[in-house]
């Protein structure tokens, strides 16, 4: 179903960008959502062919608008409302960020100290 007039918000709701639209609706506020450069407001309405820079928590996305959407569906449709034009540069950094900082181990010698460790501090510390 497509309608005349959607805010930016919700489109970016929508489209799965944002899980919530208060969240979408903050981006704006905070400036984290620009159209040709300048800030949005969340009351702005989206228009086919625009081209949106939105900055959420994980990655800086690059947005061209190929239809409109006012309701949340799946993942697999929403990705037909829009297209991605990231630059590659920003792929980059993300895959640079996900090899070296979520690995899900702790650097040796770095961090909370082990049981290991604390029983050797506990021992040091009664003469």
């Amino acid at each position: 179903m497509e309608k005349e007039k959607i805010r930016i918000d919700k489109y970016l709701w929508a489209i799965r960008l944002f899980k919530t639209r208060s969240q979408a609706a903050d981006a704006c506020d905070k400036s984290k959502v620009k159209l040709n450069g300048d800030n949005v407001k969340a009351s702005k309405n989206v228009n086919v062919g625009d081209e949106y820079e939105v900055k959420t928590e994980v990655k800086r996305w690059v947005i061209k608008v190929v239809g409109l959407l006012d309701h949340r569906v799946q993942y697999s449709e929403a990705i037909t409302y829009y297209s991605d034009i990231t630059p590659a540069d920003e792929l980059d950094r993300i895959q640079f960020q996900a090899a070296t900082f979520n690995t899900g181990k702790r650097m040796s010698k770095q961090g909370r100290p082990t049981k290991k460790d604390k029983r050797e501090i506990d021992g040091f510390m009664d003469f």
